[in-house]
């Protein structure tokens, strides 16, 4: 068989999910992500910056200087 993954955005299309699933009698468990999702904000925000221009750029070959 093969696995799907699915990303529901919100809490009410993850309980759909779950409804439809369960109704189909289609076996699966729910796994939480392992990181905080504090740490998992500042990185996209970090990331967002950084396509807004904000931020420092450091070439790699200056790191040990």
């Amino acid at each position: 068989m093969k696995t799907l993954i699915v990303q529901p955005k919100t809490k009410e299309q993850l309980a759909a999910i779950k409804v439809f699933m369960k109704a189909l009698h289609i076996d699966f468990k729910v796994e939480e992500s392992p990181y905080d999702p504090e740490f998992v904000k500042k990185i996209l925000q970090g990331r967002e910056d950084i396509k807004n221009g904000k931020g420092v750029k450091i070439a790699t070959a200056d790191l040990w200087k």
